[in-house]
C-alpha cells in the first residue's frame, strides 16, 4: 500500500486556525490580497510645475506728483505755473522767502531749480557775491548749482527755473508791478509771492 506524504506540521499558534473542507482536508490558508498602491510621495527639490495665475488687467491710472517735487516736462512747456501766496509785511517777506526755500529743498527741490527775486533790498547773498563783480555774480547764475538771488531791476537777466519766489519786501508799486509779471513767466512750475496778498491780486488779478 502506497505511503502518503506527510504535510508539515505548522502550529496554529502561528498561521491561525485552518478551515476544513468537504473532504476533511485541511485547507490553505488564503493569501491576503495587496490593496492599490499609494501613489509616491513627491521627491522633495523637485516641486510639480507650477500654473501661473492669469495677470488682471487693470486701467492705467494717472501719476501722481508729490507736492514740492519736479513737474514733468510737459506740463513745464504747456502749461501755466501754479501760483502760492505766503501773507507777510515788507518787513517779513524776506524771512518768508527764505523758509519757502527751505521747504523747498527739503521736499527734494535742488537748489539749481530756485530763483529768488527781490523787489526791495537785496538779499545779504546777492549783496555778498556781487562785491565780487558782476561777471563772477552772473558767472554763478550760468553754473545754476545753487539757489540764485537777483534784485528785481536785474531779473530779466535771469533765464527761467522750475521755482520761482518773490520777496515783495519793498521797492516802488511800478517796481512790484513789473516784478511779478516777470517772475510768472521765468517760473517753469510754481511761483511763490510773500507779501501783502490786497498788492499782489491787484498785479496778478484776484484768486491768486
Amino acid at each position: 500500500m502506497p505511503l502518503l506524504p506527510e504535510e508539515p506540521q505548522i502550529h496554529e499558534s502561528a498561521q491561525g486556525p485552518r478551515a476544513t473542507s468537504a473532504s476533511g482536508r485541511t485547507a490553505p490558508t488564503p493569501h491576503p490580497v495587496p490593496g492599490p498602491r499609494p501613489a509616491a510621495p513627491p521627491r522633495p527639490g523637485r516641486p510639480g510645475p507650477v500654473r501661473p495665475m492669469p495677470v488682471q488687467r487693470t486701467s492705467r491710472e494717472p501719476a501722481v506728483t508729490k507736492p514740492g517735487s519736479p513737474a514733468p516736462a510737459a506740463a513745464k512747456a504747456g502749461s501755466t505755473p501754479q501760483i502760492q501766496l505766503i501773507p507777510a509785511s515788507a518787513e517779513g517777506a524776506l524771512d518768508a522767502a527764505e523758509e519757502a526755500v527751505d521747504l523747498l529743498l527739503e521736499s527734494g527741490r535742488a537748489p539749481g531749480e530756485v530763483l529768488v527775486i527781490t523787489t526791495g533790498d537785496p538779499h545779504p547773498w546777492a549783496a555778498h557775491e556781487l562785491s565780487f563783480g558782476e561777471t563772477a555774480y552772473w558767472g554763478l547764475h550760468d553754473a545754476g548749482d545753487d539757489v540764485f538771488y537777483a534784485d528785481a531791476s536785474v531779473a530779466g537777466r535771469a533765464s527761467s527755473r522750475p521755482v520761482v519766489v518773490v520777496a515783495v519786501n519793498g521797492g516802488t508799486v511800478a517796481a512790484v508791478a513789473s516784478a511779478l509779471p516777470l517772475a510768472l513767466g521765468r517760473a517753469g512750475a510754481l511761483l511763490i509771492v510773500c507779501g501783502d496778498p490786497q498788492q499782489i491780486n491787484s498785479v496778478l488779478g484776484a484768486g491768486v
